[in-house]
């Protein structure tokens, strides 16, 4: 597990002990990333230390367990260990349950409001932590593995940020994720499709690539702006 508080990153959640820090836990996506071992993580990194920037203390857990998906989920020739396989020992039902002792360690140092940001693979178990009030908010990036009927329950804050082109969260299904939200004014949402970009776009991108990078710093924007509206 690696925590970012102030800038600095570190092993578990024994730092955590500052009265009213802010946590935002990242369920990080690396399981699609054949850079995962590398420029995907720093870019993570460079994500966490600018929230932490903001107050926020950030804790990175590895639910993967040095165990992250390799290679391209979609290709068929992938007959080592295909996605299916792999999920059969890191399903997202896995992350939420890891989920909880982690949450349990930060309040009990005195951490009363945490958010959830949940990248494709995160999407699901942040979800399941917003049904309960294990957290006060949640971000989803571009999701995956999320039906209409895994969103409707939620019960905190919730902004959904999802690319036009995703086989995975296709803007069909995240136009249906905000009437569904919609349907429930006592709980706060907002939903955006960001144009021209694919899955992944938030943290596989490469920093000389100008559109890519001003396309995925606005969704780490709208995601920390989300977070200290609602994490007190």
């Amino acid at each position: 597990m690696r925590a970012a508080g102030d800038g600095v990153a570190g092993d578990g959640v024994a730092g955590v002990g500052k009265e009213g820090s802010r946590l935002v836990d990242f369920y990080m996506p690396l399981l699609i990333y054949l850079e995962i071992h590398d420029t995907t993580f720093q870019i993570y990194r460079k994500l966490a230390d600018k929230v932490s920037a903001s107050g926020f203390y950030v804790v990175v857990p590895d639910f993967f367990y040095g165990d992250p998906f390799q290679g391209d989920p979609f290709a068929t020739e992938n007959a080592e260990r295909p996605l299916p396989v792999w999920l059969k020992d890191h399903g997202p039902d896995k992350g939420f349950e890891d989920a909880k002792p982690v949450i349990q360690a930060l309040k009990s140092k005195g951490i009363s409001s945490i958010g959830a940001a949940g990248f494709c693979w995160g999407a699901k178990p942040v979800l399941e932590l917003g049904k309960y009030p294990y957290i006060q908010a949640a971000v989803l990036l571009h999701p995956s593995f999320v039906s209409l009927e895994d969103v409707q329950p939620v019960k905190v804050p919730i902004s959904i940020l999802g690319a036009e082109i995703d086989i995975m969260s296709p803007p069909e299904l995240l136009k249906k994720f905000e009437e569904a939200l919609n349907a429930k004014p006592e709980v706060d949402s907002f939903v955006k499709i960001f144009p021209g970009v694919e899955h992944g776009w938030t943290v596989r991108y490469k920093d000389e690539d100008e559109v890519a990078v001003k396309s995925a710093e606005e969704a780490h924007e709208d995601m920390l702006n989300w977070f200290v509206k609602y994490v007190k």
